[in-house]
């Protein structure tokens, strides 16, 4: 009866690669994110980097004129400790989402309560905690293959830097002391 039992136990055990999960495959649009510190606060931006791959980003891939989630798979966050500045308005330390409405002349930038949400499709305009335009800039002989998301700070400054294919657009930033 012991060997009964030992000999199951070997076999069970010998056997369990066998039915061991396949390794998780990587996104196509890899989680990223983008983050700086100032003193006590802190900014986090966590986003999916969806690629070029040869499409046309603007106009086609992402329309004109409709809430994006600045990002693919999960809609993006920013995160921040302390209370800052976006483009001269005061956002209260915590998780939002970031949403953007592309055109061809100016984007609208969107602070959003809801989080966790997969993509923009459950999007509530009521949850805005505020939005303002911005005007995108092209870049001159520079094509950023995945969507990019930066920020370059000076100091008590700092510029949250859109960038994917030849589109640059900034969203100023101020830390508040």
């Amino acid at each position: 009866m012991t060997n009964l039992i030992t000999s199951l136990l070997l076999v069970a055990v010998i056997s369990l690669p066998a039915f061991a999960q396949d390794a998780i495959k990587p996104r196509p649009s890899p989680l990223a994110i983008a983050s700086t510190r100032y003193k006590d606060t802190y900014i986090k931006i966590t986003y999916s980097q969806p690629h070029k791959r040869g499409r046309v980003v603007f106009g086609e891939m992402v329309p004109y004129g409709k809430v994006w989630r600045t990002g693919a798979n999960e809609a993006t966050e920013i995160t921040t400790t302390k209370d800052i500045t976006l483009n001269g308005i005061l956002l209260k330390a915590g998780t939002y989402s970031l949403f953007t409405i592309p055109d061809k002349e100016k984007w609208t930038i969107i602070i959003n309560k809801d989080v966790g949400l997969w993509g923009s499709y459950n999007y509530n305009y009521k949850q805005d905690v505020f939005r303002f335009d911005v005007t995108p800039q092209p870049l001159e002989g520079v094509v950023y293959e995945p969507l990019t998301l930066q920020i370059d700070q000076r100091n008590d400054v700092a510029d949250l830097l859109i960038l994917w294919d030849r589109t640059k657009v900034s969203i100023p930033i101020k830390f508040i002391n």
